[in-house]
């Protein structure tokens, strides 16, 4: 079903059962899989290929118990040009995918997130709300990127990290501060980083470290709780 106030450019390819809602725009040589659902206001640019049962625009929803309830009003989805989007992916409103971004498989990319030109975000990724993810960025399978995070240009994440933002564990005491790696950090399979803490320019984080206190640049910190091996 598609609505008619779509705005259609030239030489889409759309699968089966397929639902693209009200006022969503959808620009060249866009191909579309099996039941993929855009949602209404949704800006996708030219080149884009979408994988099936993707779900684009979503709003997020909240109940009497959550602390911080995602605002009212958010902006539309906008996809730039080239990117391509796996299949099973749920990206919301509010977010920004910039030109050339590869997303994953099963990965879901909550409001207001903004990943930059030529990043990755790998199969199973989690980047929850309010995140910045800058040029190049790598990040693998089944991380999860906790909100109010900051991942600079050429960062580079192995599979399953682990961060947090809440340094007093659901208690609601204090502003909510995810980790900020700075560009072309790298972190190792595994490894967990704590509410708030920054990984200098260049840095690295072995696989399986807990990070407890902030990395210089240039700095190689592994173990549990992670220590510097060489600067």
């Amino acid at each position: 079903m598609i609505d008619r106030t779509v705005k259609m450019g030239s030489n889409v390819k759309i699968g089966e059962y397929v639902i693209i809602e009200r006022n969503a725009v959808i620009g060249d040589n866009v191909t579309i899989g099996h039941h993929v659902v855009i949602k209404e206001d949704s800006r996708i640019g030219n080149n884009v290929t979408i994988n099936d049962h993707s779900i684009l625009g979503q709003t997020p929803v909240a109940n009497k118990k959550m602390a911080r309830k995602p605002p009212k009003y958010l902006s539309s989805l906008v996809i730039g040009d080239d990117v391509k989007i796996g299949s099973q992916c749920v990206i919301y409103r509010g977010t920004t995918i910039m030109d050339g971004v590869l997303i994953g498989d099963l990965a879901a990319i909550r409001e207001k997130v903004t990943i930059g030109n030529n990043s990755i975000v790998g199969r199973n990724v989690m980047v929850e709300n309010n995140t910045q993810i800058g040029q190049y960025a790598t990040i693998q399978t089944s991380s999860y990127v906790t909100a109010y995070m900051v991942i600079e240009d050429y960062v580079f994440i192995g599979p399953c990290l682990s961060t947090s933002n809440d340094k007093y564990i659901g208690t609601r005491n204090g502003e909510l501060k995810g980790p900020i790696l700075r560009k072309g950090a790298k972190v190792g399979n595994n490894a967990s980083i704590l509410p708030g803490i920054i990984i200098g320019e260049k840095a690295t984080v072995g696989a399986g470290a807990v990070v407890t206190k902030d990395v210089k640049p240039n700095e190689v910190v592994v173990g549990n709780p992670a220590r510097p091996i060489h600067r």
